[in-house]
């Protein structure tokens, strides 16, 4: 952790590439979410066949819309340090 607090923050471009770097980040997180769900529920329905169960779909969707929700206060986090 304390080598995290001493390096610099990376320095975004300026001008179009910065907006694009920008929309590109804004792009990943509001899908973050999403594909995390759509990805355990295809998950959860291939283990569901495998082992003939009902219960492990529901268990993929929560796993993944943690994992979107990770990732989200990861960005921020780190958003938030680099702004300082």
């Amino acid at each position: 952790m304390a080598e995290d607090e001493q390096r610099p923050a990376k320095k975004e471009p300026d001008g179009a590439l910065g907006g694009l770097v920008k929309a590109e980040s804004m792009l990943q997180l509001a899908l973050a979410v999403p594909v995390g769900c759509v990805l355990g529920l295809f998950l959860g329905k291939w283990l569901d066949g495998k082992f003939h169960t009902h219960w492990i779909v529901v268990l993929g969707m929560l796993v993944g819309s943690a994992g979107g929700f990770v990732q989200i206060f990861t960005y921020a986090a780190r958003s938030m340090r680099n702004d300082k």
